[in-house]
Parts: C-alpha cells; sequence; structure tokens
C-alpha cells in the first residue's frame, strides 16, 4: 500500500507537469487557432499525454521498466490514459466552454482534474502494468 501511495504521488507530480505543458500549448494554440478550442484542446492534450507517458516510464512506473516493452506500454498507454483524457477533454470542454460559458483555460484544468483518477487506475493496472499481472487480472 506505501507503493501505491508513493506512485500515486509521483503520478500527480508528473500530472502537474503535464497539466503545464497542455495548458501552454492550449495558450499558444488559442491565439494561433482563435475560435478553434476543441481543435486547440485535442492537440494540447496529445502533447500531454505524450510528455505523461515518457515521464511515467522514467519516474512513476521506473521499476515496472524491466517488466515491460515499451511500445507495448506506449500502445496501451495511448489508448487507455489517451483515451480517457482526449473523449473526457473534448466533452467537458464542449459542455463547458460550448455550453455553460467557462472560459477555455478554466474549463481545461477541469478536464484535466476529472481525468486523472481514471488515468492513474489504467496506468497503474493496465498501461504500466507487467504481462503476468495483466494477464491474471484479465482472468
Amino acid at each position: 500500500m506505501r507503493e501505491l501511495a508513493r506512485r500515486w504521488l509521483k503520478f500527480n507530480a508528473v500530472g502537474v507537469a503535464g497539466m503545464a505543458a497542455q495548458l501552454g500549448v492550449l495558450t499558444l494554440l488559442s491565439r494561433v487557432w482563435a475560435g478553434h478550442y476543441l481543435l486547440a484542446s485535442g492537440v494540447a492534450v496529445e502533447a500531454a499525454v505524450l510528455h505523461n507517458f515518457a515521464a511515467h516510464l522514467r519516474y512513476t512506473w521506473r521499476e515496472r521498466r524491466v517488466e515491460i516493452t515499451p511500445v507495448g506500454a506506449w500502445w496501451r498507454f495511448q489508448v487507455s490514459n489517451g483515451g480517457v483524457s482526449l473523449v473526457g477533454n473534448m466533452l467537458l470542454m464542449r459542455m463547458l466552454v460550448g455550453s455553460a460559458h467557462v472560459p477555455v483555460l478554466a474549463a481545461n484544468t477541469i478536464a484535466i482534474v476529472v481525468c486523472g483518477l481514471t488515468n492513474f487506475w489504467l496506468g497503474e493496472r493496465w498501461a504500466f502494468a507487467a504481462a503476468e499481472l495483466r494477464t491474471r487480472r484479465a482472468d
């Protein structure tokens, strides 16, 4: 349980850096593509997903690097964390900005926080889990 708590803290540290990257890219793209907040949000999310994968592989789940293949982990991370982040972000951005008229950066921050818990669980249990752990959980 202590290891899980330690990993949760590492996950959140990486998440804060990824959030800064995402919001930075979103700020830049919002100026370049004014009025296209969904397109800008999607690109910003993918930038954060790529940042977070590299950081999680080297920091959060570092001890599992010998048990997993980086390409397999990258694919699982893109499908799970990337999927949750992209779909969750797009839906929440549409609701918050498009319907509720929340400012773009505030709405994006809310979307990041909402997707975070699911992403940790998916990273722990699937994206960075060793093959025998993924197989055993699937049974």
